[in-house]
C-alpha cells in the first residue's frame, strides 16, 4: 500500500497510514480469526488425540490378552514339572521305599538276637555247686595224726579244685563263644549302619523332591491368583528362552548350510546341473527340498516321542497309533540320511573326477597333489552326511521353545510399539492444539497498539463502554 513518488521514494506518511489502516482492520477482525485459528487447531488436533486413545485401548487389550496367553502357558508349564516331579517321586517311593517295612523288620528282629546275645554275654559268673557247699566245712578241717583222714581231705581238696577249674573254663568258653558271636555281628551292624545311611540319602532326596514340588505348587497357586510377580517371572524366563532358542537356531541354520552344500553337487548330477526352477537351479531346489523334509520328519519324529507338542493330533493319537507313526517317521529319516551319506560318497568321487581332469588339463603328472580317493575324507564326509540329518531333528525342540516365546516376546513388543505410536500422536495433537493458541498470542502482538488504546480507554475512570470492555475481556 506504500506509495512511490516520482523521485522513486515512498511516501512516510502514507506507509504509517497504511499501517495504522492494518492495524485497525486486523482489530477489527480479531474476535473471529481468533476463534478460526482455534477451531482449525482444534480439529487438526482431534484426529490425533483420537487415534492416541485408540492406541492406548488397543495396547490395554493387547497387553490383557498376552497377559491371559503367558499365564495360561506358564500354567500349563508348571503343571507339566508338577506332574513330572509327582513321577518322580512315585518312582523313588516304589524303587527305594518299597521295602522299607520289610528291611525294618528284619533290622528289628537282628538287634532283638544282637541285644540277646549281648545280654547273655554279660552274665555274672555260676555259683558253685551244691555238693562244694557241703564239703567245705571237711576242707576247713585240720588233719589230724590220722595219715587215712589227712589224705581223704587232700583228694578232696583236689576234687574241689578241679571241679572249680572245670567250671571256670566252661565259663571262659561260654564268654568266648558270645563274644565269638558278637565279633560275627560286626560286619552285619556295619551293613545296618551303611543300609541305615542309603536310607537316610534317598529320604535326602526325597525330601528334596518335595521341597522342589512345594516351589512348583507355589509357583502354581501364584499363577491361579494372576500376581504381578509371578507374571514378570514368567516374561523374563520368555524373553531368556527366546533369545537362547534363537541362537540355538542360528546354529542349526549353520548346519544346515553345511548340510545344503555337502549335497548340492551331487544333486546337479541327478537332476541337471543346467536344469532351472524360475532364477534357481533344480539341484540347488532338490537339495533344499531333501533338508526341508528331513527336518519335518525329524518335528514328527520329536513329536511321536511326546517331547515337543506342536502337533495336538499327534499327541491325541491311540498308543498303537503313535507307535506306528513314530516308527513311519524314523524310517522315512533313516532312509534320508542314508540318502545323504551316499549322496556325500558321490561328492568326493564328483571332486576327484574334477581334479583328475584339471590336471589333465594343465598335462601335470606327479604324486604332489593329493588324491581325494582316500578313505579318510570319503568316511568323514559319509558320516557327516549320516549325522546332520538326526542332528537337525533336535531342532524341533528349540523350535517350539522361540514360537512360544516369540507370542509372548512380539506381543510385548507389539504393546511397547503401540503405546509409543500413541505417545507420539498425543504429544503432537497437544503441540497442534498449543500452536493454535500461541498463534492467537502471535496475533495479539501484531495488533498490539489498538489493544494498548483499548486497555487505556477501558480503564479509564467513568469512560469505560460496554462494547470496549467486552472486547478487552475477549482479548
Amino acid at each position: 500500500m506504500s506509495v512511490v513518488l516520482q523521485d522513486g521514494a515512498a511516501d512516510p506518511w502514507l506507509m504509517a497510514l497504511g499501517v495504522v489502516v492494518g492495524m485497525g482492520v486486523l482489530y477489527l477482525a480479531r474476535s473471529p480469526v481468533r476463534s478460526a485459528i482455534l477451531i482449525l487447531t482444534g480439529l487438526l488436533s482431534r484426529p490425533f488425540r483420537i487415534a492416541s486413545h485408540f492406541l492406548q485401548k488397543s495396547a490395554s487389550d493387547l497387553r490383557a490378552r498376552n497377559r491371559t496367553v503367558l499365564l495360561a502357558q506358564g500354567q500349563e508349564d508348571i503343571g507339566q514339572r508338577v506332574e513330572r516331579e509327582f513321577e518322580r517321586v512315585d518312582v523313588v517311593v516304589r524303587r527305594d521305599l518299597q521295602g522299607f517295612p520289610a528291611l525294618q523288620r528284619k533290622l528289628l528282629d537282628e538287634i532283638t538276637a544282637i541285644e540277646e546275645d549281648y545280654r547273655k554275654s554279660q552274665e555274672v559268673p555260676p555259683a558253685p555247686p551244691e555238693w562244694i557247699r557241703a564239703v567245705s566245712p571237711l576242707l576247713k578241717m585240720k588233719p589230724g595224726p590220722d595219715r587215712i583222714v589227712e589224705g581223704v581231705l587232700e583228694s578232696l581238696k583236689r576234687t574241689v579244685a578241679k571241679g572249680q577249674d572245670m567250671a571256670l573254663g566252661e565259663y571262659r568258653r561260654a564268654c568266648q563263644e558270645r563274644h565269638k558271636r558278637l565279633s560275627r555281628a560286626l560286619p552285619f551292624w556295619r551293613s545296618v549302619d551303611a543300609t541305615l545311611k542309603n536310607v537316610d540319602k534317598r529320604l535326602a532326596g526325597l525330601n528334596e523332591r518335595a521341597g522342589a514340588l512345594d516351589t512348583y505348587m507355589e509357583r502354581y497357586e501364584q499363577l491361579i491368583k494372576k500376581t504381578d510377580a509371578i507374571e514378570h517371572t514368567l516374561a523374563s524366563s520368555a524373553f531368556v528362552q527366546f533369545f537362547v532358542a534363537a541362537f540355538v537356531l542360528i546354529v542349526a541354520l549353520g548346519g544346515t548350510v553345511i548340510n545344503f552344500h555337502l549335497i548340492a553337487l551331487p544333486m546337479s548330477e541327478m537332476v541337471g546341473g543346467g536344469s532351472y526352477i524360475g532364477r534357481f537351479r533344480t539341484a540347488d531346489v532338490a537339495a533344499l527340498v531333501i533338508i526341508l523334509v528331513e527336518a519335518t520328519m525329524g518335528l514328527f519324529f520329536m513329536e511321536s516321542l511326546r517331547i515337543t507338542h506342536l502337533f495336538p493330533r499327534i499327541a491325541h493319537m491311540t498308543e498303537r497309533m503313535r507307535k506306528r507313526f513314530l516308527m513311519a517317521a524314523f524310517g522315512l529319516l533313516l532312509a534320508m540320511a542314508s540318502i545323504e551319506a551316499a549322496l556325500a560318497f558321490l561328492r568326493v568321487q564328483i571332486a576327484a573326477d574334477n581334479q583328475a581332469l584339471a590336471v589333465s588339463l594343465v598335462a601335470h603328472k606327479g604324486p604332489s597333489l593329493l588324491s581325494l580317493n582316500s578313505w579318510i575324507p570319503t568316511a568323514g564326509q559319509m558320516a557327516l552326511g549320516f549325522i546332520l540329518p538326526f542332528a537337525l531333528a533336535f531342532v524341533a525342540i528349540p523350535l517350539e521353545s522361540f514360537v512360544y516365546a516369540a507370542r509372548t516376546v512380539g506381543g510385548m513388543a507389539l504393546v511397547g510399539l503401540l503405546r509409543t505410536t500413541a505417545l507420539v500422536l498425543h504429544v503432537t495433537g497437544r503441540l497442534i492444539r498449543y500452536g493454535g493458541t500461541m498463534l492467537t498470542l502471535v496475533y495479539d502482538i501484531v495488533i498490539f497498539l489498538p489493544l494498548v488504546i483499548e486497555r487505556a480507554v477501558v480503564s479509564a475512570p467513568g469512560r469505560a463502554r460496554p462494547g470496549l470492555a467486552r472486547s478487552g475481556r475477549q482479548g
